[in-house]
């Protein structure tokens, strides 16, 4: 792959949330930078944001439901910066309702833009990227591409979707000795603005499920991804408990999210009745990488610290053992010195050995 100074990165969704925090961490790399989204106005924000930082914007405005819109952004892309090393398949969009209540076409909608819009992407990238035999597409997922949780059935499966289609191409890639990678990074609940926009039925404010993690938390993990080929990376330990914990407890974690699922969601503000709504249209207005969440966010994750050091890990593995064993081997050395008394063998002409104890 390139140097990461020169990289020609795509970000789709980049004018608010992960998309907009993502941009920024490619800038400080230097990367140009091709912003897809539907808002002019904040993409025009984004590209000032990145030339700032040191790299190089390009605004493209477009709905990734659309794949001729997204096929036309990756031309401009590659006339304007040459070919594409990183696409970054983040927009989405979603619907806080339970299922019975949602109409087909909101339903639909979800699908094009969160699962639709990362298959187009991926199309117009591995366009590029298979006769060249290099690049990296990333999917932005979610702990919900494993574990579902209710009122968001539209979005979960749209994610469940990703995942599904990313591993069949993997498999294709292998197949043709592809040196071009994929890779999924699999987000907890991030402080975005998407719970001030996303259209909601629900009677009070959403929020994301705690804990709660600044968009800066993924963003440098993305931008990690993107020098290194895993498979998979799981951002935050919420994200490992869901992934492994529908593995083994799906069905308590069914029970467990019914039960709790629908509190967890909300805040105890009652809904705004001007509450804007971003489904069908962009929502204006001067919305960043943040939501309203930051006094209860945490901007730095353990456990992506380990995930990217494997070496740290293994240091704290083995430290862990050692202590253990050092543990064990002090509690056997005392294990004979008890309220101030040592003990001494003494043989007995009927039985042999047995131990008296002995005053010290």
């Amino acid at each position: 792959m390139t140097a990461a100074s020169s990289r020609v990165v795509v970000i789709t969704g980049a004018s608010a949330g992960v998309g907009r925090a993502t941009a920024h961490a490619f800038a400080s790399e230097g990367a140009s930078i091709g912003l897809i989204a539907r808002d002019r106005e904040r993409l025009d924000a984004a590209r000032q944001e990145v030339e700032r930082l040191g790299g190089r914007g390009l605004v493209l405005v477009g709905d990734v439901a659309d794949a001729r819109r997204v096929e036309e952004a990756a031309s401009e892309v590659e006339r304007e910066f040459g070919p594409i090393d990183v696409w970054v398949n983040n927009a989405m969009t979603s619907v806080f309702s339970s299922f019975k209540e949602m109409t087909p076409e909101e339903f639909r909608r979800v699908t094009e833009v969160t699962y639709l819009g990362a298959v187009h992407g991926t199309m117009a990238a591995l366009k590029r990227m298979l006769p060249r035999d290099r690049g990296m597409v990333i999917q932005v997922g979610s702990a919900l591409s494993e574990r579902s949780i209710p009122l968001q059935s539209a979005y979960c499966g749209a994610k469940h979707g990703m995942r599904g289609f990313t591993d069949s191409i993997r498999c294709e890639l292998i197949h043709a000795k592809s040196r071009v990678h994929l890779t999924m990074v699999q987000l907890p609940a991030m402080n975005t603005p998407q719970f001030d926009w996303v259209e909601s039925r629900l009677p009070n404010r959403p929020q994301p499920v705690p804990p709660i993690y600044q968009p800066e938390v993924a963003a440098n993990a993305i931008v990690w991804a993107s020098h290194h080929r895993r498979r998979e990376i799981y951002v935050g330990l919420p994200t490992v408990k869901a992934m492994w914990g529908n593995k083994f407890i799906a069905g308590l974690l069914d029970l467990y999210l019914g039960l709790t699922g629908y509190k967890s969601q909300q805040t105890g503000e009652p809904e705004r009745p001007d509450r804007p709504a971003n489904l069908w249209e962009s929502v204006p207005g001067p919305y960043g990488a943040h939501g309203r969440f930051d006094a209860r966010s945490t901007a730095f994750s353990t456990q992506v610290w380990l995930s990217e050091h494997r070496w740290g890990l293994g240091i704290l593995l083995a430290g862990s053992i050692t202590a253990a064993t050092l543990f064990s081997r002090s509690r056997s050395r005392h294990a004979g010195h008890r309220c101030g008394k040592s003990w001494r063998p003494a043989r007995s002409k009927s039985s042999g050995p047995q131990w008296q104890p002995r005053a010290r």
